[in-house]
This record gives C-alpha cells, sequence and structure tokens, in this order.
C-alpha cells in the first residue's frame, strides 16, 4: 500500500475530492483506508454498557478505496506518488516524488 496510517492524504475522486484528511486506519487486504471526516456515514447503534457504548445514531468514517487518495508532499503540500529509498543504515524510507523529501516514520 503507498499510503499509511497518520499520513496526509488528498482524495481524488468522489463526492470528496479535493478533501484533506489524515489517514486513521489502512485495510490492505481490501485495499482500502479510512481517512478523517472523509466518507461519512450514520450508523444506528445499540446501547452496549459493558463496552460504555451509548447507542443511538453515531456518525462515522467508512472506508474508502486506496487508489482513489494520494499522499500529500510535506513540502509543496500538493499530491505525490510515492518512492522508496534505502539510507546508508540500511534502513528503507518512503520519499516523496515531488520534492523527495522523506515521508513519515522511518521503516
Amino acid at each position: 500500500m503507498h499510503v499509511a496510517k497518520d499520513d496526509t492524504v488528498v482524495v481524488l475522486s468522489g463526492k470528496y475530492r479535493g478533501k484533506m484528511g489524515r489517514v486513521l486506519r489502512v485495510i490492505p487486504d481490501k485495499g482500502k483506508v479510512v481517512v478523517e471526516h472523509v466518507n461519512m456515514i450514520k450508523r444506528h447503534t445499540r446501547p452496549n454498557p459493558q463496552k460504555g457504548v451509548q447507542g443511538g445514531i453515531v456518525e462515522r468514517e467508512a472506508p474508502i478505496h486506496a487508489c482513489k487518495v494520494m499522499v500529500v508532499d510535506p513540502g509543496s503540500g500538493k499530491p505525490t506518488r510515492i518512492g522508496h529509498k534505502l539510507l546508508a543504515d540500511g534502513k528503507k524510507v518512503r520519499v516523496a516524488r515531488r520534492s523527495g523529501e522523506m515521508i513519515g516514520k522511518e521503516k
């Protein structure tokens, strides 16, 4: 997957096109991501006192396909493709193709 948790992404297509948000969750086996304040749905939930769930109509984010989002370049703030680079100490990092800057944490 070209996106990871806590990346800032921009939505490329669909109802939320152009909206920026932080990736809350990545679902690699389905190829989907959950982005903050994007693809909001209303969910009717039953109260569960053991888990501390009050119940009622809850609004939350639903997953969208990962191909519809692009990582934002930390330098310019524009969407960019992702590349990989090996550092001198042998660590593999993700870099922005637009500026060459490192993205996120080191792997």
